[in-house]
């Protein structure tokens, strides 16, 4: 028994529907928000700190209120979630 779908559109349309979903998009703009993370934490430390270690970070760090701001966002209909705020210390 194959898994692959026998009609090749089939396998468009179920990426179409994926592309789609929420989840993927709640994904995309999770991993968005890491990458970002990443980049300014490799700035700051001078060297690139890797994926796995900017997303452990930013989980510990960022992930709490940068879901709470983007269901809020989403729950009063006002766009894409921004950015969490980078705190600057002084």
């Amino acid at each position: 028994m194959s898994a692959l779908p026998s009609n090749p559109s089939e396998t468009g349309d179920n990426r179409d529907f994926v592309k789609q979903s929420s989840l993927y998009q709640e994904f995309l703009a999770e991993r968005e928000e890491i990458l970002k993370h990443k980049w300014i934490e490799s700035e700051r430390l001078g060297y690139d700190i890797g994926f796995e270690r900017a997303l452990l970070d930013w989980i510990r760090k960022h992930r709490d209120s940068w879901r709470a701001a983007r269901r809020a966002q989403i729950a009063t209909g006002s766009g894409d979630a921004p950015s969490v705020p980078i705190e600057v210390k002084k």
